[in-house]
C-alpha cells in the first residue's frame, strides 16, 4: 500500500466512549482503517462490538470522542460522513417478490448519483448478472449476502461495514464470500470492516484484526500475510531414524537458531530462528548425518491467540 494511501485514514476512532444509564459500554477505544484494507473486529461476547458498530453508522450518539469517515466527523458533519459508508449488519432484507433487478433499481430511486455505468459495474463486481432478473424469494442466502453488497456498493463508499457476512453460508458460499470480498478491496480500494465469529475466516481473509473486551482495546495486530516475519519466524524441525540428540548437537552449533523446546517422544525440536536461516539448519542436519523429515511452522492459529488476548474469553 502506497505512504500516501497509509496517512489518510478512511475510518478512524478517537477516544470513543458510550454510557448507558450509568454503564459504560465502550471505553476510550481508538483505531483507523486505510484504504483497501479488510480488518476484523473481534471480541467475546458483551464486548462491544455492536454498540461500536452503531456508534460509526451513526444508529446511536458517543457519549464521549469522535468518529471520522473520509475526513468527516460523524458528530458534526454526519451527512457527509454517512456518504461514504456502506453496510450490512445483520442480514439483508429486500422485497422478496420483486427481482434482485428492482430492489437495486428502487434502491438507486433513493440515492443520488448512481450512473448507469457504475450501476451495471457493480452488478458485474458481484456476479451477479445471471439472477437479477429472478425474484429474490427464490435466491439463496449467499445470492441475497450478494445482492445486500451490491446495494452498499452502488453509490460508491469508501468504507465497506458488514457484521456476520458469511452467517448462515455453507463452506462453499463462505469461500465465494470471501472471494468478493477481496476482490472488492482491492478493485474498488475499499476499506472492509468485518465483525464475525467465525475467527478461522478472519484469519483467511483480514490482514488485521482489532480485540476488543469490556468495551476497551486489547490489541491491534496484523494477520496472515500482513504479519511481520519477525512474530512468525519459528519453524518446527522433525528428526528421525537417527538420535535426536545428532540433531541437537548439530543446531547448538549455529549462532542465528535457539532450540527453544524439545520433545523427546516425537523426536521433535522447536526451533527460533529468521527465515532465511532455515537452508542452514538443513544443511546441518545433513553434514551430521541426521535424517530429516520435515519442518513446519510452528504458528498459533486466530483462535489460540484470541485466547491468550482476552485471557480465555470466547469469541460469540
Amino acid at each position: 500500500m502506497a505512504t500516501n494511501e497509509r496517512e489518510r485514514a478512511v475510518l478512524s476512532l478517537k477516544g470513543v466512549t458510550k454510557r448507558i444509564g450509568g454503564k459504560t459500554i465502550v471505553e476510550g477505544l481508538g483505531f483507523e482503517l486505510f484504504p483497501g484494507e479488510i480488518v476484523g473486529l473481534l471480541g467475546p461476547n458483551g464486548a462491544g462490538k455492536t454498540t461500536t458498530i452503531r456508534m460509526i453508522v451513526g444508529l446511536i450518539g458517543m457519549t464521549e470522542g469522535d468518529i471520522s469517515i473520509g475526513g468527516h466527523s460523524i458528530r458534526s458533519e454526519f451527512t457527509k460522513a454517512i456518504r461514504h459508508v456502506g453496510g450490512i449488519i445483520e442480514n439483508p432484507e429486500f422485497y422478496p417478490y420483486m427481482t434482485g433487478l428492482d430492489n437495486l433499481k428502487q434502491y438507486r430511486r433513493m440515492t443520488d448519483g448512481i450512473t448507469d455505468e457504475r450501476f451495471q459495474e457493480v452488478i458485474r463486481l458481484v456476479g451477479l448478472e445471471d439472477a437479477l432478473n429472478k425474484r429474490v424469494k427464490a435466491y439463496s442466502l449467499g445470492m441475497r449476502q450478494r445482492l445486500g453488497i451490491a446495494q452498499a456498493l452502488l453509490h460508491k463508499p469508501s468504507l465497506l461495514i458488514l457484521d456476520e457476512p458469511t452467517n448462515g453460508l455453507d463452506p462453499a458460499g463462505i469461500r465465494e464470500m470471501r472471494d468478493y470480498l477481496k476482490e472488492i478491496a482491492s478493485k474498488e480500494g475499499i476499506a472492509i470492516l468485518i465483525s464475525s465469529h467465525l475467527l478461522s475466516e478472519i484469519e483467511q481473509i483480514c490482514g488485521r484484526v482489532v480485540v476488543i473486551q469490556n468495551g476497551k482495546l486489547v490489541t491491534v495486530r496484523d494477520i496472515g500475510e500482513q504479519q511481520n516475519k519477525a512474530e512468525r519466524s519459528q519453524i518446527e524441525v522433525v528428526v528421525r531414524a537417527t538420535p535426536l540428540t545428532v540433531a541437537r548437537q548439530a543446531l547448538d552449533r549455529l549462532d542465528m537458531v535457539q532450540v527453544t523446546r524439545v520433545f523427546e517422544e516425537r523426536n521433535e525440536l522447536l526451533l527460533s530462528l529468521k527465515d532465511e536461516d532455515i537452508p542452514l539448519v538443513v544443511k546441518a542436519l545433513g553434514e551430521h548425518d541426521a535424517a530429516l523429515y520435515r519442518i513446519e511452522e510452528a504458528k498459533s492459529t486466530l483462535e489460540e491467540e484470541f485466547l491468550k488476548w482476552t485471557g480465555g474469553n470466547r469469541i460469540a
